[in-house]
């Protein structure tokens, strides 16, 4: 019978070692006293989304950073996350003509998994630092010892990014009609900065078009008095095309920017696991509050471990990180752990290889789901797979082999008559210089001018919205690079 606390019975993998396990059951009690940071009824929109997004109905967008830090939450911080996902998906909807699901990786990623349990620098083996979470970047024993009031702190954090979200959305901020204030102040003089410019202005043209219709002039009280259906049945609703997508993006609940992280530190995630009681429709079952996507990566997706038997008991919609080192048996198996019932939107696959394994690996897997008519979401992680260092040992990766990983993706799902629904990075609207190439030609060289990461190497904002035009391309079957987009030539169509 399962229970939030079941997953105690079986391994459990990337556990930190707390030097006081009193103090540790102290902090989940006090966890499990505190509110809820999310609601059922967005945990459960957003499983209905990724239903669409399987189907090719819409299109997911999941990025963030690699690991969150406790610094970052900041009002400057916050924003300029939500503007390089914001923009991102007004280009994706601009290109593909579908809704944008988004989902940062925000508000609660602060714990990561670790090859290494140690690290050593000058002749000294401390702990490694696994997020803050769980302990500090600062290379002492006392900064990396493991501290269970680190996941009160994560808590307040989390919540304090998530009422902003909130409260940006509720003003406005994330409507598509305040696409021009999106824009970070690094990216006016980036080589995309006017393909970007031109699709803001089509979506402004967009809207006075249908104006004289009276639908652009109801879409905010529409959006706030959900009176949605209402809308989209009007005779002068826009049908198809841009148009139509940009209306149904801006009427519907896809304004709100959904939250994932990896579901790693399992004690935090249990005690934030409660019964619906609220919501009607979702009485007497199990949730995960602490976000609405809680995934797993690849070392601990073990089917008979700990972080499967959670995930497989909780409500919300869950994902899964999988890569070459899975047989299609196995994650046959996963998927049916996850999702027997075959809801629609439940279970989301992530599957990251690297840019010259994924034509060997993606095939069978695609394959193995389909025999078991399993009704999953694909996503493509083009970043972990293509982690490389530099002769000096600088983490990083580069931008050709992400684009190529991701323009392999496309292609094979469309091969095997699959859906690519949605995209994973690890991103950031700073202007770091932690991943090589892009359309300034960033080299190794030029690594150490902004590299802020602790952990893994992420895309900046500028590369982030090239990946995007990008995506389009592919996504229509064009080559990833291709001649520049005329500025008085519409993408979308």
């Amino acid at each position: 019978m399962w229970h939030p606390d079941s997953w105690q019975a079986l391994p459990l993998s990337q556990f930190p070692p707390y030097p006081d396990a009193a103090a540790l059951s102290r902090a989940t009690a006090e966890l499990r006293r505190l509110p809820p940071l999310v609601t059922t009824s967005e945990i459960d929109r957003l499983q209905s989304q990724l239903a669409d997004a399987a189907a090719g109905k819409r299109f997911l967008l999941q990025g963030g950073d690699c690991a969150e830090s406790f610094a970052d939450c900041t009002s400057e911080r916050i924003t300029s996350k939500l503007k390089i996902l914001l923009q991102m998906s007004l280009v994706l909807l601009h290109g593909l003509n579908v809704p944008i699901v988004r989902v940062g990786r925000i508000a609660g990623q602060y714990a990561k998994p670790r090859s290494d349990e140690s690290e050593t620098r000058d002749g000294i083996t401390l702990p490694s630092y696994r997020g803050d979470l769980i302990n500090d970047a600062e290379f002492s024993l006392a900064a990396r010892t493991p501290d269970p009031q680190r996941l009160l702190t994560g808590y307040s954090l989390a919540s304090l990014t998530l009422n902003y979200i909130r409260a940006l959305t509720e003003s406005g901020f994330t409507d598509l009609a305040e696409a021009e204030h999106w824009n970070l102040d690094f990216m006016a003089q980036s080589p995309r900065a006017a393909d970007y410019q031109h699709i803001v202005d089509e979506v402004r043209r967009a809207f006075a078009r249908e104006n004289g219709h009276g639908v652009a002039a109801e879409i905010s009280t529409a959006a706030r008095q959900r009176g949605l259906d209402k809308m989209a049945a009007r005779p002068d609703f826009p049908a198809t095309g841009f148009a139509a997508a940009v209306f149904s993006a801006a009427i519907f609940p896809a304004q709100e920017v959904f939250t994932c992280h990896e579901a790693l530190h399992l004690h935090y995630e249990s005690a934030l696991t409660r019964k619906a009681s609220l919501n009607p429709d979702a009485q007497g079952r199990w949730y995960n509050f602490s976000t609405h996507l809680p995934w797993v990566g690849m070392r601990t997706a073990d089917l008979h471990g700990a972080h499967i038997e959670y995930l497989r008991g909780i409500a919300n919609p869950v994902a899964v990180k999988v890569g070459p080192g899975l047989s299609g048996d196995g994650l046959r198996a996963l998927c049916e752990r996850l999702n027997p019932a075959r809801i629609p939107g439940r279970l989301t696959l992530i599957h990251r290889f690297g840019a010259s394994r994924i034509q060997q690996h993606l095939p069978a897997l695609i394959d193995a789901v389909r025999q078991d008519a399993h009704p999953v979401l694909w996503v493509c992680d083009p970043m972990h797979g293509n982690t490389q260092l530099t002769a000096s040992g600088i983490k990083t990766r580069r931008f050709d082999d992400i684009l190529s990983e991701l323009e392999q993706a496309f292609a094979l799902h469309r091969q095997q008559g699959s859906v690519l629904g949605g995209v994973h990075f690890e991103l950031t609207g700073e202007a770091v210089t932690e991943c090589i190439g892009g359309a300034r030609g960033l080299d190794e060289a030029g690594l150490d001018r902004a590299y802020h990461s602790l952990v893994d190497p992420r895309l900046n904002g500028e590369q982030a919205l090239e990946m995007a035009l990008a995506i389009v391309r592919m996504r229509q079957g064009r080559p990833a690079i291709g001649a520049d987009i005329p500025a008085n030539q519409q993408v979308g169509g």
